[in-house]
C-alpha cells in the first residue's frame, strides 16, 4: 500500500513513518521540507493549512496518516483547521481513507466525564488537548465520504520499545491493573499501521493503550 504520513519528520509522525516503511509499505513523506526527511523513502513538501500543496502531494496515495499537533509552532488553532482542510481536499485526490493522530485528553475516565477536565492534568498539555478535542468534532460533525479513524494514544505516551502487544478502546480511556494508563510510541505506530492495514474502525475514535 502506498501510504502519505503528514508530519514525518515530527517524534510521532516520524515513528510512524518508520513503522510503515518497516512492515514493507510504500512511504510518502508529506513535511514542509522535504531535505530535513532523513529515511530513504520519498519526501514530498506539503503544508496541512495550504490545499493546494496536499492536493498536489497525495498524487498517487492510497491512505493518509495525518501527526499534526501544532505544539511545535505553539498553532493549537491549526489542528481543527487540518481537519477541516484534508476532509475537503482528500474526496479530490482519490484518498479515501484518514487516520488522525490524536490526544487522550477528550477520552472519558467516567461516563460524560473527560480526562481533560481532571484537576491534575497538566496545564502544559491543556491547549493541545483541548485543540484535539476540537479535531475529533469537526470528523464527527463532518458530512464526507472520507473513511477517517481518530487513534488516541494513552494518556502518557513514551519513548520506549516495540513489544507488539497493545490494547484498543473506545471512548473510554484505558488503563492498567494499577490505574495507569500508558503506551509505547513505538507500539502506538504499530497500533496506527494494524488500523491502515484491517480498515477495522472506519468513522470512529478508537483508543491505544497497554
Amino acid at each position: 500500500m502506498k501510504i502519505a504520513v503528514l508530519g514525518a519528520t515530527g517524534w510521532i509522525g516520524g515513528t510512524v513513518a518508520a513503522e510503515v516503511q518497516q512492515r514493507g509499505h510504500e512511504l510518502v513523506a508529506l513535511v514542509r521540507d522535504p531535505a530535513s526527511f532523513t529515511l530513504s523513502a520519498e519526501a514530498r513538501r506539503a503544508d496541512s493549512l495550504d490545499p493546494t500543496s496536499l492536493e498536489q502531494a497525495l498524487d498517487g496515495v492510497e491512505l493518509l496518516i495525518a501527526s499534526i499537533g501544532g505544539r511545535a509552532s505553539s498553532r493549537h488553532d491549526m489542528v481543527a483547521e487540518s481537519a477541516r482542510i484534508l476532509l475537503t481536499v482528500l474526496p479530490r485526490t482519490g484518498v479515501k481513507r484518514l487516520l488522525w493522530v490524536g490526544g487522550a485528553g477528550s477520552l472519558e475516565v467516567s461516563p460524560g466525564v473527560t480526562l481533560l477536565s481532571q484537576p491534575d492534568f497538566p496545564d502544559e498539555y491543556r491547549d493541545e488537548a483541548l485543540a484535539q478535542g476540537q479535531a475529533l468534532a469537526v470528523f464527527r460533525d463532518a458530512d464526507t465520504p472520507v473513511d477517517w479513524t481518530f487513534v488516541s494514544p494513552a494518556a502518557e505516551i513514551f519513548p520506549g520499545e516495540r513489544s507488539g502487544h497493545y490494547r484498543l478502546g473506545g471512548d473510554q480511556l484505558l488503563t492498567d491493573a494499577e490505574g495507569n494508563s500508558r503506551i509505547s510510541v513505538q507500539d502506538y505506530a504499530k497500533a496506527l499501521v494494524d488500523e491502515a492495514e484491517a480498515g477495522q474502525y472506519p468513522r470512529r475514535r478508537i483508543g491505544v493503550a497497554y
